[in-house]
Formats: C-alpha cells, sequence, structure tokens
C-alpha cells in the first residue's frame, strides 16, 4: 500500500463523502416549487456526465477488489504497522522526515516531466527550483528548504494525473496487492512513472526492494493512526476507501 498516496489521501477526502438526501420525487413534467426548470437539453447533458461519472468508477472486479483490500488490510495490521511502530520507536521523526524528503526529492523528474506534458511550465520550473536547492543548501535533499525559506512547494503530478488531464477516463477500479486502490488509468501511468523513478534503476532486484520497502516504513511511520481513523468512520471501508480515491484523484486531476 502506499500509504502517502492513497491512506492520507483518502482520510481527508472520505470526510467530503457526507452522503446527500434525494430530492423528493414529483408528478412527471411538474416543476417543484422555487426552483427553475431546467432549460430543454440541459437536463440531459447533465444526466450524460453522471452517467460518464459513473462509468469511471465501475468496480467489475469487486470480488478480486475485496479479496486484495482484505489482504492490504491484513498486511498492514499485522507487518507494516508493528514494523513502523517499532521503527518510530526508536529513530527521531526529524530524522524520519529528512528521509522521506530525500526519497520525494530524487523523485523529481516524475514531477517535472508530468508537469510539462499537462503544460505547466510554472509548475516544472518550480520543481527543477526545488530540486537544485534541496539537492545542495538541503544536503541531498533531506530538508526542504525550497519550501521552508522560499515558499516553493512541490507539485502533486503523475501520469496518471496527465492522461486525466487530456481526458483519459479512470477506467475500472483496480486494487492491487501492496499497492492499493487505484484504476486502469493510474496503473498504466503507475507503470509509466516507473520509469522516470531512480530507485528502479537500482540492481540487484532485491536491494531495490529493501530500498522502497524501507521507504514504505518510514512513510508508515508518520501516518500512523490515519487508516485506522478511516476505518471507524466508514460503515463499509472498502467502499469509503474506493469512493475516496476516486474523489481524490478527480480533484488532484482538475488543479
Amino acid at each position: 500500500m502506499r500509504v502517502k498516496n492513497v491512506f492520507g489521501a483518502v482520510c481527508i477526502a472520505v470526510v467530503l463523502l457526507v452522503p446527500c438526501a434525494s430530492p423528493a420525487q414529483t408528478p412527471a413534467g411538474e416543476a417543484i416549487k422555487g426552483v427553475e426548470t431546467p432549460a430543454d437539453g440541459l437536463g440531459d447533458d447533465l444526466f450524460e456526465e453522471e452517467a460518464v461519472e459513473e462509468a469511471a468508477i465501475a468496480d467489475p472486479l469487486e470480488p478480486w477488489n475485496r479479496l486484495m483490500y482484505h489482504f492490504n488490510d491484513r498486511l498492514y495490521f499485522w507487518v507494516l504497522k508493528p514494523v513502523s511502530r517499532g521503527y518510530n520507536a526508536v529513530v527521531p521523526e526529524q530524522a524520519r522526515v529528512s528521509v522521506r524528503n530525500f526519497f520525494d526529492n530524487i523523485t523529481m523528474p516524475i514531477r517535472f516531466v508530468n508537469s510539462l506534458l499537462q503544460g505547466k511550465p510554472k509548475a516544472a520550473g518550480n520543481e527543477l527550483a526545488r530540486f537544485g536547492i534541496n539537492s545542495t543548501i538541503g544536503i541531498a535533499g533531506l530538508f526542504d528548504v525550497a519550501k521552508m525559506h522560499y515558499d516553493i512547494n512541490p507539485q502533486e503530478e503523475d501520469l496518471g494525473q496527465t492522461f486525466g488531464a487530456y481526458g483519459v477516463g479512470g477506467g475500472i477500479y483496480i486494487v492491487w496487492p501492496f499497492l492499493g486502490p487505484s484504476t486502469l488509468r493510474d496503473t498504466v501511468g503507475r507503470v509509466g512513472d516507473g520509469f522516470l523513478n531512480p530507485v528502479t534503476y537500482i540492481t540487484p532486484f532485491e536491494s531495490q526492494l529493501a530500498v522502497r520497502s524501507y521507504d514504505q516504513v518510514n512513510r508508515t511511520s508518520l501516518q500512523l493512526g490515519e487508516y485506522e481513523d478511516l476505518k471507524e468512520a466508514a460503515l463499509e471501508p472498502y467502499v469509503a476507501i474506493k469512493d475516496a480515491y476516486i474523489e481524490y484523484r478527480k480533484a488532484q486531476i482538475k488543479k
């Protein structure tokens, strides 16, 4: 599971998912008092838009997805959380933040290239500036000097968002073991972004896996409790995570 990109974001997004009451039924052709009837064709457009949104979160693989959700859930509580709590107990918070900063810094190419692909030259320039400042003054990215002293914030851009910006729909919802919630579009985007991630080129593969695992444990140690809060607040955690993930990705694409 990628806790930073999924669980941390889900905990924020799920607060927005408060069910709305359905409008009262009225006889066909009768307007609701005080509410202006949409112009001809407008209602059809709205229904079409809702249909597109519904198709974007189709879940035909629900049996598989639920199985993987429970697998990831057990993995979190039985492995990732205990290890992260032990790591949290022996490594100071500032050191763990610095480790997270380092990994965020070396993945700059992902954000830089996707900012360019989305036609955001200013965002791409900010990423270059952040990388230059943090790699030097910030000591190999251990300290986010660009944000703290120059107010240059990181850009949250990836290939999945780039596809979305060009009108590619999310497609079906997929839950992957270890990686967590995704969509067909975001899965393809994740693969593409992998070519821009320096960690991908670490050899042998066992060393790469160890580096990725350490990064995940470190990030989880900084967000312990967020996933638990989500599960406690949701009547159906699987549905809550799915809906919140989709809403979160939509919000990122609209930025």
